[in-house]
């Protein structure tokens, strides 16, 4: 689902490109396929978008278009049907990327927004048991004055001794208790030296702490996990985590979330960190670009992919055509009926080479097939050193050659050619395991959604927008055949359709039946979704094959001045810039929509819906070259 734009990284210093700005972009204009009623294509919804390499610069705008002959429409990836009968009409979807704006709904249902930029005052930490006043008197006050000093690395030697003159057990507990309880970061121990007791307390962190930058433990009354609402804009969620590490000097596996956003877009949504300070964090905001970091408290917990309740999108769809009464109906069909729950173009790249058929090549165990359809040549305009790259391979077949054709060896490409020449072109699986592995399970799950879009089709086909005898529901975690009984009561918003795997059942009317013919024809076996290698054994799931948005709203407005945004976006509001305000007599319209959806659902296809477009790059593309040539 992520663009396929090079990452910006989110930093003032040696990266201009990031001082563009919002800028109008060359933005495919979508208009009804005139042809057929079926559907051409456009994305983005709360996860991830790729609108390529065309969308921020006028300068690749001929080379993107060039690529994007080759790209994918809907009807390559099973989109086909709508749910609505009312007429479609055009408009230019995110003309610029704060048309699209998405606030993460956290798992209480609250709408996360940026609102705050202070940093959470200091809580001193209250010891788990408070020594008595009488416990504190077991060290002097050279004592308590020696210890303070090595606390905080004053002092020349590496500890501090004390000689426990009325030798107990009980006496040499307090004193270890004391320490510890009033010099936090110093631990103690018991030596003896030319018979005589001493209690010796020592950092924690041993010699080497005194040579390096002063680290102060975390107090134990602190959540482990700074949380914190990240903003971002035109940026992946990736690609600002790998900012925030760089600048942090972490891992960026140290840092937790509940979904990726879209990259063309403004996005609102919550991060974890594990113990990095509030105070550090809010410092970035001096030096980063287009993020915004606030919202800071402390929790115990990491957060999970998953786990959130949904995103809500404040969408402008810009210079529309549609009537009044269009626009109405359409809305209205949204709000009372919904969408076709789809996987979106995101899912699928946006390169001549898509993810499900290297997930295909995948389930079937066909490696070299894997490797040719990542790294051999392809139709379609790339960067000069990926052209270069792939020649080398197809050329040579070796690894290491290619791999010296790639400037930046962490795309797919070099990440696949350091495998190869790790381990051998005999060990393509191990190679292959370089990638991360989302990166590795997207190709699987993308095949799986190929499958998935197509038999909905045909189940809307056949049966149209009533429960049948045979369609799955759910109860509870259970998929549960409909009789014909039990169809006539049952909503088509209940209904559910399987991803193929080895743990799902499938429908029993003859659409339920097409996927084992579906799966057959690609040489696989729907009996024997289990894999060789254990990541790539499809258990399936089930999904809902129509989507009802909440929290609905919308409004046609007018404007003269196609630069300027239309959203009032958090960074805006927390500055104190006004709002936009909209002239009645402007000459453009558009169309200012708002709805909320439930995870991994595309807001992509609920646009789908009101337009009836398709809402592939290729397609937006073609009709961009019309609209601005």
């Amino acid at each position: 689902m992520s663009e396929s734009e090079p990452a910006q990284v989110g930093e003032k210093r040696g990266c201009p490109e990031d001082e563009k700005g919002d800028a109008p972009s060359k933005k495919p204009r979508v208009e009804k396929d005139q042809k057929n009623g079926s559907p051409d294509h456009q994305d983005e919804d709360g996860e991830e978008e790729p609108t390529g390499k065309a969308s921020d610069g006028e300068e690749e705008g001929e080379t993107f278009a060039d690529m994007m002959k080759h790209g994918l429409t809907e009807l390559d990836v099973g989109i086909l049907k709508y749910v609505s009968d009312h007429e479609g009409f055009s408009g230019i979807l995110k003309e610029r990327y704060s048309d699209f704006v998405v606030h993460e709904i956290s798992k209480q249902g609250k709408i996360l927004h940026l609102d705050d930029l202070t940093v959470p005052p200091e809580v001193e930490e209250v010891p788990e048991v408070q020594p008595q006043p009488e416990e504190y008197d077991v060290l002097t006050e050279e004592q308590k004055t020696q210890l303070e000093k090595l606390q905080l690395y004053k002092n020349k030697e590496d500890n501090v001794s004390i000689e426990v003159m009325d030798d107990t057990k009980e006496k040499r507990t307090l004193v270890h208790k004391a320490i510890k309880t009033l010099y936090p970061g110093l631990e103690t121990k018991t030596e003896e030296k030319e018979g005589r007791k001493f209690i010796v307390a020592y950092h924690a962190a041993g010699k080497k702490a005194r040579s390096a930058p002063r680290k102060h433990s975390w107090p134990k009354n602190r959540g482990s996990f700074c949380h914190f609402v990240l903003y971002k804009e035109n940026k992946d969620t990736m690609d600002a985590i790998n900012v925030l590490s760089k600048f942090l000097r972490l891992r960026p596996n140290v840092f937790s979330y509940m979904g990726t956003k879209d990259k063309r877009a403004i996005t609102v949504q919550e991060i974890a960190v594990l113990k990095i300070t509030a105070e550090r964090l809010a410092h970035l905001n001096k030096c980063l670009i287009n993020l915004k970091l606030g919202n800071f408290c402390y929790k115990n917990h990491p957060l999970k992919l998953g786990e959130l309740q949904g995103n809500h999108f404040t969408v402008i769809i810009r210079n529309i055509s549609g009537t009044e009464d269009q626009v109405l109906q359409a809305m209205r069909s949204l709000k009372q009926t919904g969408f076709i729950n789809y996987y979106g173009m995101q899912r699928f790249g946006t390169t001549a080479v898509p993810t499900q058929q290297v997930g295909k090549a995948i389930l079937k165990n066909n490696w070299k097939e894997v490797v040719d359809l990542i790294l051999k040549p392809r139709p379609g305009a790339e960067k000069e050193f990926m052209i270069r790259c792939r020649e080398e391979w197809a050329k040579t077949q070796d690894p290491e050659a290619a791999l010296q054709k790639l400037p930046n060896k962490r795309c797919v490409e070099g990440q696949l050619l350091r495998g190869l020449s790790m381990y051998g072109k005999k060990n393509i699986v191990t190679a292959f395991e370089m990638l991360p592995r989302n990166n590795r399970l997207m190709y699987v799950h993308s095949y799986q959604s190929v499958v998935w879009n197509t038999m909905v089709s045909r189940r809307i086909e056949a049966y149209g927008l009533k429960a049948a005898e045979g369609d799955l529901v759910l109860k509870g975690s259970t998929a549960h055949v409909l009789s014909a009984e039990e169809a006539e009561s049952c909503s088509i918003h209940d209904v559910v359709m399987p991803l193929p795997g080895f743990d799902v059942i499938y429908p029993t009317h003859p659409v339920g039946k097409g996927y084992r013919e579906l799966l057959s024809a690609d040489g696989l076996d729907i009996d024997n979704m289990r894999h060789k290698v254990r990541d790539y054994s499809l258990a399936g799931a089930y999904r809902r094959i129509l989507i009802r948005p909440t929290d609905v709203s919308w409004e046609v407005i007018q404007y003269d001045d196609p630069r300027i945004s239309l959203v009032h976006s958090d960074v805006e509001i927390l500055e104190n810039k006004p709002a936009p305000v909209f002239n009645k007599e402007g000459k453009y319209r558009a169309l200012r929509m708002e709805f909320s959806l439930p995870p991994s659902t595309y807001a992509t296809m609920a646009i789908r819906e009101i337009l009836k477009l398709d809402t592939s790059i290729k397609k937006q593309t073609e009709l961009n070259t019309t609209w601005f040539n």
